[in-house]
């Protein structure tokens, strides 16, 4: 139900908001974001020095902080909404703090689940230290940010905060399995992909909410855009697998063909060429698998559909944010999905 016959849709988010002041959102959540990875080492403060270095490896202020950028936007957007308070509660800014050590903690472990050699890059942490070292590091990482949490003192958002935990391991567990019937794969890659990345953002979004404005309908829309820009995102980041150079994206690419896994690309393209079904089964291990399967995914309509739901994904989000009370924050939301849709890295 996804298949479009023009390309022309392919860019029609960029012409949402032409008419209306811009807000670029990392210029406008930066006043919030200064000295983040700061507080974030501090809230990792360690007596032995290996375990910093490790921790302070992938902390080194040269990430874009995207998830606490959309966190302290969606804070401001939700108070402004409230009561136009300008601020950002102290708590709203440690949900922030959280979610990038959350994130963090998953990517050391992702790289140990999937032996990486790279990420943003550099060397994983798992090639440096080695698997048993950097396991306990996202461990002691994930300690930290459950600290800071309990520090905030409130249940729900305790609850809402801890359940990104949860689903960040279901996601894993999900990734390590596959389904035969076609339309069952495709939910359960999407059901994956929710758990795996948008789980955080929508509910990070979700906790903000909460600290700033009462209205459960706020909360709601909230949760909403954080999960449809988080599978966007996601889709986008499975496009750049097979269209992006590896030094542009900062790890390999073909990288999710080589762990056997089946990405919307993928999917789409098995429509095509059905003899693609045998390959993800065998989680493409045969000799040449990941070279043919790559080859049909660009021969086929594979990455302009997976495209396509990004843009869906990313314009449910739209529709979402703009039931908030117009703000510079929710302007520049509605903006960061354009971005995520235009990125090539």
């Amino acid at each position: 139900r996804f298949h479009h016959t023009s390309t022309s849709h392919l860019c029609s988010c960029s012409k949402t908001i032409s008419d209306e002041k811009y807000q670029d959102p990392f210029q406008l959540g930066r006043k919030d974001l200064k000295n983040l990875y700061e507080d974030i080492k501090k809230e990792l403060l360690v007596s032995a020095a290996e375990l910093k270095e490790m921790c302070d490896y992938y902390f080194d202020g040269k990430g874009k902080a995207f998830r606490p950028m959309i966190v302290v936007l969606m804070a401001r957007a939700c108070n402004i909404h409230h009561n136009n308070s300008k601020e950002v509660h102290a708590s709203q800014r440690s949900v922030a703090i959280i979610a990038e050590m959350i994130h963090t903690a998953s990517l050391v472990h992702d790289d140990v689940i999937d032996d990486a050699n790279s990420r943003r890059g550099k060397r994983t942490l798992n090639q440096i230290w080695g698997e048993r070292k950097a396991v306990l590091a996202g461990d002691f990482i994930l300690s930290a940010a459950s600290v800071a949490l309990a520090r905030i003192g409130n249940t729900t958002i305790i609850s809402v905060l801890t359940q990104v935990i949860e689903d960040l391991v279901r996601g894993e567990f999900l990734q390590l399995g596959s389904k035969e019937n076609e339309n069952e794969r495709f939910a359960h890659y999407l059901e994956k992909t929710f758990k795996k990345t948008a789980s955080l953002i929508a509910n990070s979004c979700k906790a903000v909410s909460i600290l700033g404005c009462p209205d459960p309908k706020v909360h709601e829309i909230a949760y909403q855009y954080g999960k449809n820009v988080g599978i966007a995102f996601q889709l986008i980041d499975d496009v750049l697998d097979f269209t992006s150079c590896a030094n542009r994206l900062g790890k390999p690419t073909a990288a999710d063909l080589k762990l056997g896994l089946a990405t919307g690309p993928v999917l789409f393209a098995c429509r095509q060429f059905p003899e693609m079904n045998a390959m993800i089964m065998r989680r493409f291990s045969k000799p040449g698998d990941v070279e043919r399967a790559r080859k049909y995914v660009l021969q086929s309509d594979g990455v302009q559909q997976t495209t396509y739901l990004a843009q869906r994904y990313c314009h449910a989000a739209t529709r979402e944010i703009r039931k908030l009370r117009p703000s510079p924050e929710r302007e520049a939301l509605v903006h960061l999905t354009e971005m995520v849709l235009m990125r090539d890295k």
